[in-house]
């Protein structure tokens, strides 16, 4: 049996991210942080740069009109949104290659997207402020995934093939036979990338938002992003996959069990492009 912490520390690979992010966080954290010095750091970065200005052109945010300058990008979307785009860049290449045995990565990658498009378009019909956030959350949701499947595959799949079998839920047989979920997993890990501490326990409390603290809000939106990129997966209709959202997440994000095929068909507008934008290999 494992642990979280001792899955995710097996991993060298998974336990860095590029000094650039960090660089840009420590700027949006600090009090006298400036816009033109988080644009001078994206542009020290060649790829992290083609990638922002390919991204705030997409589908993804709609701006009207070519944005050519990282500086006009910064201004348009704010310190916070270009900090969560950069962490998804930096992701999305950092991890774009990785080969985990017995994953089908071109899935993962796809439903990875989906939840997160599915987590902002939930989050927009709850009105949260921060719901373009929520998009990079739902991206690193299932990430303990990867880890697990890079580390204990065997176990991993063998959980997966139990949890469609007996439609029995994934993470409490994962529990069992592994000693630890793919979201406390994801959490750990997000926890060793020194993420903003809201990431951490939103992907942690996916599965009980109750455990997620102050930000239980955010993890009932993931959990109801996940039955959006589950029925995909399983090729179910939007009405059966409401019906396998617990009411209690419902009542919490004050939504109706029929919006589900709308949530579905709006994350599913730009899954395609959004996918290629940032998982081009897959």
């Amino acid at each position: 049996m494992y642990s979280a912490l001792e899955i995710v520390a097996s991993v060298d690979r998974l336990k860095s991210l590029p000094a650039v992010y960090h660089r840009i966080r420590a700027e949006l954290e600090s009090p006298e942080g400036s816009l033109n010095e988080v644009a001078r750091l994206v542009t020290h970065d060649g790829v992290i740069t083609g990638r922002v200005l390919q991204v705030v052109n997409s589908p993804l945010y709609g701006f009207s009109g070519q944005i050519d300058s990282v500086m006009r990008a910064v201004q348009l979307l704010g310190m916070q949104q270009v900090h969560d785009l950069v962490l998804a860049t930096a992701v999305s290449e950092a991890f774009d290659g990785v080969d985990a045995e017995r994953m089908n990565m071109r899935m993962f990658w796809r439903l990875s997207v989906l939840r997160g498009l599915a987590a902002r378009v939930i989050a927009r019909h709850c009105a949260l402020l921060d719901a373009e956030r929520m998009f990079v959350i739902g991206l690193l949701a299932d990430m303990g995934h990867l880890v697990m499947y890079l580390t204990v595959p065997e176990l991993a799949e063998r959980a997966q093939t139990e949890a469609d079998t007996t439609e029995q839920p994934l993470h409490t047989i994962e529990r069992r036979l592994i000693g630890a979920d793919y979201a406390e997993v994801g959490c750990a890990l997000l926890d060793s990338w020194q993420l903003p501490q809201g990431f951490a326990s939103a992907v942690g409390g996916q599965h009980t938002p109750c455990t997620a603290g102050a930000h239980n809000f955010e993890a009932a939106i993931l959990s109801l992003a996940n039955r959006v990129a589950d029925a995909d997966r399983r090729g179910l209709a939007s009405e059966d996959a409401a019906g396998r959202v617990d009411s209690a997440i419902w009542t919490h994000l004050d939504l109706a069990p029929s919006l589900m095929g709308e949530i579905r068909e709006e994350a599913e507008l730009n899954l395609a492009a959004v996918t290629a934008l940032f998982f081009s290999r897959h």
